[in-house]
């Protein structure tokens, strides 16, 4: 391999170069007796099964069985012959070297004769293409079976030629593809691998810039009357992203193309990829980094910091006797028990002073539904008779059931075994669209400074919890907002209770009689 373009001095990639292709010749045995007979029947056989193929020739990273979303993929891209495949696979699911085995084969097999592979930079490109070199170069299964594909002259990192015939080039985006050629073949391969930044992504502008040049610029390089093949792998880092508008081509498409939207767990919470990635990895793996993090990496699901609530206030609340009454407001989630899975339940006490809404104290989290009721008890205890309480629980027509028969038996326990005066009131008031409701009546409130969290608990996981809630909340509800509508349940039911305690004010007849004689 030349190692010009490897920057000679750079002493880290030399040594990854170094490491690659020792770690594919170790993996990549081979019996030194196999006759030509037994090589051809192998490859006849392993070339009818792509699966087959991709354990044999590329041992070291099938390192479990594939999902089915793989095999699906894969079928898709290898039995078109003209197609627009958009792959927003989560981190871990193996897109690069899912796609790394199936071009190799293609290109093999003499299906592709030029393929080129872009990513956000030059220099990432290469780091992308590294591998397919490298597997050409060493890979003792593809060079016995195939042939030795390193071809002199025509082997550098960013742009090589194999024996077999196809050549490969790395782009970074921006720089120009024109003249693309292979002998008389245009790129009938395009990989569109992380083309996607953070920072380009903050700016419409320069997204706007990177799909007009691929639209423009890249694209055209294909044979209008040739085979092409169009791959993107990425992940949907932002709401305004080149992978998005990838998505949405693909849509309009779809008899040449597909959208392929894959999280690390699927929409019953479950891994899926668990011969790889088990429930108690993605846990564990997914505590070390913030929500906002795991929810553009790992779900497709970029929510955006501050969108509806840019910041919350903390304050110091004021002594609880000064308030004319708290409120603890209830949330009641479906589910008996404390998995990722289940949807998260919220108990607040929350009152209101001068105009200023205060969350005094929460708990948020999954739980029991004893543990639910119990919340409301902690609060009770917290509050120490200071000043009265009404406690609340949201309950609407399809929730009542449960309230009636699996809540209401718990605070009568606990009533009895706990001798506290704990009575709870369903709210059955028919709500508008959860999050319309959310961001009307509280973003006005936290824009004035008018919504306060308690200072004193800010340490608390639950209010952490709360804050993270309000944060990431948008009218979408890609995240979960129970504490923000638990928050404003209470909040209304505040509000309707101060009305009804305002006293009627009588305005005497002296002053209509002048009023009316004002107006004459």
């Amino acid at each position: 391999m030349a190692k010009q373009r490897l920057k000679p001095n750079d002493r880290q990639a030399l040594k990854y170069w170094d490491e690659l292709v020792a770690s594919i010749r170790n993996s990549s045995d081979v019996n030194m007796e196999d006759t030509p007979a037994d090589i051809e029947a192998r490859r006849k056989r392993l070339e009818a099964d792509d699966e087959a193929w991709f354990r044999y020739y590329f041992d070291q990273y099938c390192t479990c069985e594939a999902a089915d979303f793989h095999r699906r993929a894969t079928r898709r891209l290898m039995s078109n012959r003209r197609w627009y495949e958009v792959r927003a696979w989560s981190r871990e699911l193996a897109k690069s070297a899912r796609s790394m085995m199936e071009i190799s084969k293609l290109a093999l097999t003499g299906q592709v004769r030029n393929v080129l592979l872009i990513s956000n930079s030059e220099d990432n490109a290469i780091r992308l293409l590294l591998p397919f070199m490298a597997n050409f170069e060493e890979n003792r299964r593809i060079v016995q079976d195939y042939g030795a594909q390193k071809k002199p002259g025509a082997w550098e990192a960013g742009e090589f030629t194999c024996w077999c015939g196809c050549s490969f080039r790395a782009i970074g985006a921006g720089q120009s593809p024109r003249g693309t050629r292979n002998k008389n073949y245009r790129p009938d391969f395009i990989l569109i691998d992380d083309i996607d930044t953070d920072e380009e992504c903050r700016n419409p502008d320069r997204i706007d810039k990177k799909w007009k040049w691929l639209e423009k610029a890249l694209l055209p390089t294909m044979s209008v009357s040739g085979n092409y093949r169009i791959l993107f792998n990425g992940n949907i880092i932002a709401k305004n992203c080149c992978i998005n508008r990838a998505i949405e081509k693909a849509k309009t498409i779809q008899h040449i193309g597909h959208a392929d939207i894959i999280n690390i767990r699927d929409k019953h919470g479950n891994s899926v990829w668990p011969q790889k990635n088990s429930e108690a990895d993605i846990e564990q793996f997914l505590s070390l980094i913030s929500t906002h993090a795991a929810q553009g990496e790992f779900f497709n699901n970029p929510v955006s910091e501050g969108e509806i609530f840019k910041e919350m206030t903390w304050g110091k609340v004021p002594a609880l006797q000064r308030f004319k009454f708290l409120v603890i407001y209830g949330d009641p989630a479906p589910g008996e028990n404390k998995t990722k899975k289940s949807s998260t339940k919220s108990v607040c006490l929350l009152g209101k002073l001068g105009g200023k809404l205060y969350v005094i104290k929460c708990f948020l989290d999954r739980g029991l539904n004893a543990e639910f009721i119990d919340w409301y008890v902690k609060l009770l205890e917290y509050v120490g008779g200071r000043v009265t309480v009404y406690a609340w629980m949201e309950n609407n027509k399809l929730q009542d059931p449960f309230f009636q028969q699996v809540f209401m038996p718990i605070v009568r326990r606990i009533r009895r075994e706990k001798n506290i005066s704990l009575h709870i009131r369903g709210d059955e008031t028919k709500k508008t669209d959860k999050a319309t409701h959310i961001e009307a009546n509280l973003e006005p409130l936290n824009r004035e400074g008018n919504l306060i969290l308690n200072e004193a608990e800010k340490d608390n996981p639950h209010m952490k919890r709360l804050e993270e809630q309000f944060k990431l909340f948008t009218l979408r509800l890609d995240y979960p907002a129970d504490g923000p509508d638990t928050v404003e349940g209470g909040n209304r039911k505040i509000d309707i209770k101060l009305r009804d305690a305002e006293p009627e004010k009588i305005i005497p007849r002296s002053a209509l009689r002048s009023n009316n004689k004002n107006r004459l």
